[in-house]
């Protein structure tokens, strides 16, 4: 397994949908970044603001993160 050393920083978490199909969102928000190992398998897309990974059961995780777009994108298209 492949992994990326990532900064990251306050996230959302989205726990699936409400009776009324509304989405499900946590948001964790802390004081500044820090590093953490991401396994690559689980990044599943990445933007300017959010890398989005997914989590157990079904479970979805937007990052915001410290690094650039472009730094991020060239790591992953190697």
């Amino acid at each position: 397994m492949k992994f990326l050393e990532l900064t990251l920083g306050s996230h959302m978490i989205a726990h699936g949908y409400d009776d009324k199909n509304k989405e499900i969102i946590e948001k964790i928000t802390v004081d500044g970044f820090s590093k953490k190992m991401v396994a690559i398998s689980r990044i599943k897309s990445v933007s300017e603001t959010y890398i989005l990974t997914d989590y157990i059961e079904g479970r979805w995780i937007y990052w915001e993160y410290e690094e650039s777009f472009e730094d991020i994108k060239n790591i992953l298209v190697q």
